[in-house]
């Protein structure tokens, strides 16, 4: 594994770029056009295509959407609708079945925490940190939605309806499932901390495969979970695998502070950046983590095209088989790669280390960020020409961590819930 710089170092100063990939594409229409490929949708090849191309633009990492729902046009209901994609692959297996056949990119699935529980999870991120030799992370995300809670039947949530996610209700209810997200990454981290990393003995002359006495439990207890442990997946090639989050206000924010590697957030304009890095580094010096570094990346959806007009007239085109225009979180950029290069080091310049780009349409715009952003960076001497180091964490300059349970540590964590003994 590649040297990594110490944990306080500063973050690189070069720009790291990620894709997120969602079905079709971010676009509601995106199915329809002649690059989708609807018909693989569901297909493995059809996901290896995408990854390996964000490979071969030296994307530093892709995330896989998932959630636990059908996909909807309303932000807290079911829509009834059959004329956009519904239905998704697992994310986690997907990211597990495309690793073998790359070598660099970073895999970064969404997960569920709300409805799942964190030793499945621990588990299944550790195992594909070790199918990928080290490129593994995760999205954490929370659910609110009454219908998917009813696929679970262990909790009730109440409707939101029409006051949507910005009421008073939807406030609190979200306020309370991204605490419970808190001391789900917890448990989840402390969990590939549980055993050393050389807790595997494998001596066969005298018949010891591991050291018991380098197995830990977490004896975690905390309001949402009780969990001893020890994981039974030893520790992840990279120690922790990268944990992100996306993140609109002050309380999805504490999460990025308390827990996060990589926050994704999505400014309007440089305004909107300066401000909200600035909002999140108080966050992060409150939590007690201002010596550890922590990625800021902006979200962008992205229509890109050789000219601007050819841009705007598919964002139209599309918009219009949609029956409406398209409404995001984030800022939506429609141009040419040229004029993106300049928005991301506009917004750059505010303190984001990074941009998570979401492609209207996967098939037309990923390849436009790979063979077109990409190239106009690198001319600029902003983004990377070769892949330099082997792990995600690597490639964002982050530190393979210390264990929290290792001997030679000389304080324990500390944190809800944390009792050392030995299992």
């Amino acid at each position: 594994m590649s040297p990594s710089p110490s944990l306080s170092s500063p973050l690189p100063s070069s720009l790291h770029l990620a894709v997120a990939l969602e079905g079709a594409g971010w676009h509601p229409a995106a199915w329809r056009e002649p690059a989708a490929r609807p018909r693989d949708l569901f297909t493995a090849a059809y996901w290896a295509v995408l990854v390996a191309e964000a490979e071969r633009g030296l994307l530093d990492f892709v995330t896989i959407e998932d959630g636990l729902g059908l996909q909807s046009a309303h932000p807290t209901e079911p829509d009834g609708r059959t004329d956009q994609v519904r239905g998704r692959l697992d994310a986690v297996l997907v990211a597990a079945r495309v690793a073998p056949l790359t070598r660099h990119v970073g895999l970064v699935p969404t997960v569920v925490a709300t409805h799942t529980e964190p030793f499945h999870l621990s588990k299944a991120i550790a195992t594909l940190d070790y199918v990928s030799a080290g490129r593994a992370g995760l999205r954490i995300e929370v659910s609110a939605r009454q219908n998917e809670a009813a696929h679970f039947g262990r909790r009730e949530l109440p409707r939101l309806g029409a006051e949507g996610p910005d009421g008073p209700v939807a406030r609190e209810v979200a306020g309370e499932l991204l605490d419970e997200a808190v001391d789900y990454v917890e448990v989840v981290r402390r969990l590939w901390d549980s055993w050393e990393d050389d807790a595997e003995i494998r001596d066969v002359a005298t018949g010891r495969f591991i050291d018991r006495d380098r197995l830990h439990y977490i004896d975690f207890e905390g309001r949402h979970f009780s969990v001893k442990g020890p994981s039974i997946t030893p520790r992840p090639p990279q120690g922790q695998p990268v944990v992100t989050a996306l993140a609109h206000r002050t309380v999805p924010h504490r999460l990025l502070a308390r827990q996060a590697d990589i926050g994704y957030v999505t400014p309007h304009d440089a305004d909107q950046a300066r401000a909200i890095v600035a909002a999140i580094r108080a966050e992060q010096q409150a939590a007690g983590r201002g010596a550890e570094p922590l990625h800021v990346f902006g979200d962008l959806v992205v229509f890109l095209d050789d000219d601007q007009a050819a841009a705007e007239d598919r964002r139209g085109r599309l918009d219009a088989l949609a029956g409406e225009p398209y409404p995001s979180d984030a800022r939506i950029f429609t141009g040419t790669p040229a004029q993106l290069a300049d928005l991301i080091q506009e917004l750059a310049a505010e303190g984001l280390s990074g941009f998570r780009l979401r492609p209207a349409v996967a098939g037309h715009d990923l390849p436009a960020i790979t063979r077109g952003l990409v190239p106009e960076l690198q001319r600029r001497d902003a983004f990377r020409t070769a892949y330099e180091a082997d792990t995600l964490r690597g490639l964002l300059g982050l530190a393979r961590p210390a264990n929290r349970y290792a001997p030679e540590l000389s304080a324990p964590p500390v944190g809800p819930g944390f009792t050392p003994t030995t299992a």
